[in-house]
């Protein structure tokens, strides 16, 4: 059932989605930037726990077509596509969100795969 723009529950279903949301790229933006500070610790186990869970939600973005399902579920209560419509971030982070983390996610596999290999001083700063 789709509900109809601009009745009064839409914009507290909307603020909701918003919220749970913003938790959850908290959380998994929490996840990618700490993945390089606990290799750099030498902590090759929790590091890996923590890419196989951002690993996780990477799947489900992309079955997905790389959009978060709570997109899809915020626009059905609004007519607004701005890149932070359904997220309680700035305009401009929820716009490269995906190029400014997923280079993140990358560089954190590299030094967690650097340092569990010995390949790089670096890693074990």
């Amino acid at each position: 059932m789709r509900v109809a723009l601009g009745r009064p529950d839409s914009a507290l279903v909307l603020r909701a989605i918003k919220i749970v949301h913003t938790i959850v790229w908290a959380f998994f933006a929490t996840c990618i930037v700490w993945i390089p500070v606990i290799a750099w610790q030498r902590d090759y186990a929790r590091a890996a726990w923590l890419i196989a869970l951002v690993t996780v939600e990477v799947v489900v973005l992309g079955f997905n077509r790389f959009t978060c399902p709570l997109t899809d579920l915020a626009a059905r209560y609004t007519s607004d596509r701005r890149a932070n419509f359904d997220i309680y971030l700035p305009l401009w982070l929820a716009r490269y969100n995906k190029v400014i983390f997923g280079t993140l996610f990358v560089i954190g596999i590299a030094v967690t795969v650097a340092g569990w290999r010995g390949w790089s001083r670096l890693a074990h700063l």
